[in-house]
């Protein structure tokens, strides 16, 4: 079962949540992400486009990012809301376009530190261990017009004066940090990178991953030196897929893909590339500029704990999908599918964690996300989630088992405690929380907060430490 000192908790991040545009924010990659009008969400994850954002100001356009939840002006409140749910641990992201509105300032904005002073004071006053993530899609615009973003080494310098001073000022509040949120999903802009002017963007990718792979060790490096206490994390998005077949080409195909995710977490923990990998650069004529400095801090400043958020399970077909795009795989026809059309694979989280437990042994493992986005009916003044509960619930059994297989799990942040602006389609409407959040995709109603039934759920679970799974027991004992 899941041990005393288990971190249940919830996870948000601040360009969805916080609202901080206008105010003295700089810009951010996410200050520019339109409303999708259609719950076809994941076409921007799959196109061959690489999710690119286009950073000018579009006429008629709706950026729901820009006014989250007001969580910036309601965060005592919310917090207040977490505390009475029993979160063990709260995560959220420092902006980093807020701290340094450009990215190139040589001293942080005097507000934004003012506005994570009180709000991880809060956060622990409430009980709750911060666990706090440093790029989010927070990346400052001004960066990506001047730099291209990660794609430049002169990034990597800019971010660790950013994360340094985030580390230096917060370090004995702060335990539980990660670098990049979901380092592998570099098809959602996170890298910041102009693909359009590459003759080969895969190259592009794997240059930014490199630069990110190198601020984080500089991070880890610096963290050391400064608390060595400090836990320094890498996070994926769990992109390892199934074979679509036990086809020897299928099976063959779909290590090859897995492969190219598992590059993130190797380098960061294992501290070197993997051959296949480097075969897979040489065949594709991908050409990385490392250096032999740079390897070597790769080398010594590993990663700490392995995050990840897991939402649902694709497949590798080897005669539909491509190789080069470790994006593009395809749908399971053996799962159903949520109303986003997500793949609900509570048993795939079990595997996960099982694959990763194998692969880096020693290394703690923390699920930094997992939720269900669906339409939340209110009917008198109440939100009736069963679907949100079973879904929870079914993911929480299979970690249970992976616990019972030998996974040492450090902790289970749920995507989202409270409702907030959705990562893929900056909908409102694709509602993930426990707490009901008055806002609907236009920015319209009241803002109020109402709790739904999975929040006295989650509750109950936290409080008996996940003892509902024992048989026959009714979650609300």
């Amino acid at each position: 079962m899941f041990n005393k000192n288990f971190l249940w908790g919830g996870a948000i991040a601040s360009n969805q949540a916080d609202g901080l545009y206008p105010y003295k924010k700089g810009k951010s990659i996410a200050d520019y992400r339109t409303l999708s009008s259609n719950k076809n969400d994941r076409a921007e994850f799959t196109s061959n486009k690489f999710g690119e954002i286009p950073l000018v100001e579009q006429a008629n356009e709706n950026y729901p990012k820009r006014r989250g939840i007001d969580f910036y002006h309601n965060y005592k409140s919310d917090l207040k809301l977490m505390q009475d749910m029993g979160l063990k641990a709260f995560r959220t992201s420092i902006d980093w376009s807020f701290m340094f509105p450009k990215g190139i300032e040589e001293s942080p904005d005097s507000d934004a530190l003012e506005y994570y002073d009180s709000l991880i004071e809060e956060i622990r006053s409430d009980g709750m261990e911060p666990v706090i993530t440093l790029s989010h899609y927070e990346m400052p615009t001004y960066l990506v017009e001047n730099y291209n973003g990660w794609y430049s080494k002169k990034v990597i310098h800019y971010f660790f004066v950013f994360a340094k001073e985030c580390i230096k000022r917060y370090h004995n509040e702060v335990k539980y940090w990660i670098v990049f949120n979901q380092i592998n999903m570099a098809n959602f802009d996170s890298l910041g990178i102009r693909f359009h002017q590459f003759n080969n963007p895969y190259e592009a990718i794997y240059q930014g991953s490199h630069n990110q792979f190198v601020a984080s060790a500089l991070v880890k490096k610096y963290a050391t030196e400064i608390d060595n206490n400090l836990k320094i994390g890498t996070m994926l998005s769990d992109k390892i897929a199934y074979p679509a077949t036990c086809s020897p080409d299928d099976m063959l195909f779909s290590m090859r893909k897995n492969q190219l995710q598992f590059l993130y977490p190797d380098v960061q923990i294992r501290g070197k590339y993997p051959k296949p990998v480097l075969r897979y650069f040489k065949e594709s004529n991908i050409n990385i500029d490392m250096t032999v400095k740079e390897l070597d801090l790769l080398s010594k400043y590993t990663m700490d704990y392995l995050a990840f958020s897991y939402y649902y399970t694709k497949i590798n077909d080897s005669k539909t999908d491509s190789l080069d795009n470790m994006f593009v795989r395809s749908s399971n026809p053996h799962l159903e599918t949520s109303e986003w059309g997500w793949e609900v694979d509570p048993i795939g989280l079990r595997i996960a964690i099982n694959r990763y437990n194998d692969r880096y042994p020693g290394i703690s493992l923390f699920i930094t996300e997992n939720g269900l986005g669906a339409v939340d009916k209110v009917e008198s003044g109440c939100i009736h989630d069963n679907y949100r509960i079973d879904y929870i619930r079914q993911h929480l059994i299979q970690i249970n088992e992976a616990i019972k297989d030998g996974a040492d799990i450090m902790g289970y942040l749920l995507w989202t405690p409270i409702d907030i602006v959705s990562c893929s389609s900056s909908q409102m409407s694709k509602r993930y929380g426990c707490v009901y959040v008055d806002l609907d995709d236009e920015g319209n109603g009241s803002g109020k907060r109402l709790l739904k039934d999975s929040y006295q759920w989650y509750k109950n679970v936290i409080k008996t430490n996940g003892n509902f799974l024992r048989g026959g027991e009714k979650d609300n004992e």
